[in-house]
């Protein structure tokens, strides 16, 4: 499964994409505001990698990792988890440096939600974010997603602080 837009390629992510997912899955200023990440070392990346490439291999994906290309060069990925009610898709995104501020998550992310919706017929959309991440507000806020609530309780990988999170809803025509 191959989607495209005026600009990008995705492709599902998988270990041909180790070294590129290493690069910023490990980077620690990088992902300092997200939950699963930064990856420890890169054989936790390629196990994850290979997860990734199992569950695109099932007639029916319980989610979608998908390697975000920009001239042949992989720049991050989008996400679209199902979530356990099967009510909605949870979506999550990561750039790499040098590939912020582009609208290349949002271009990406409006191209996964539009596949999500049109081969699952799920049209609610959720994202969390760290209450300090404004980026990521903003490509939630550029897509259409509605503040929801704010809560504690979030612990990012990178620290041990306990921290606050937004949450964002979607519903597509």
């Amino acid at each position: 499964m191959t989607l495209t837009t005026p600009r990008l390629t995705l492709e599902p992510l998988g270990t041909k994409h180790l070294n590129s997912t290493h690069k910023y899955a490990a980077d620690p200023e990088l992902t300092r505001l997200m939950v699963f990440l930064p990856v420890k070392d890169i054989a936790e990346t390629e196990r994850y990698l290979r997860k990734c490439e199992a569950e695109a291999a099932k007639e029916r994906p319980g989610f979608y990792e998908m390697a975000v290309m920009l001239d042949g060069r992989h720049i991050g990925s989008v996400s679209a988890y199902l979530e356990e009610n099967g009510s909605a898709w949870e979506l999550g995104w990561i750039m790499a440096r040098g590939a912020h501020g582009h609208g290349y998550a949002g271009e990406a992310a409006k191209a996964l939600m539009e596949f999500c919706r049109e081969t699952s017929g799920i049209r609610r959309f959720i994202a969390h974010c760290d209450s300090e991440n404004a980026a990521s507000q903003r490509v939630m806020e550029k897509l259409g997603f509605r503040f929801a609530e704010e809560s504690s309780g979030r612990k990012n990988r990178g620290s041990d602080e306990i921290r606050r999170e937004k949450l964002f809803v979607l519903e597509m025509p």
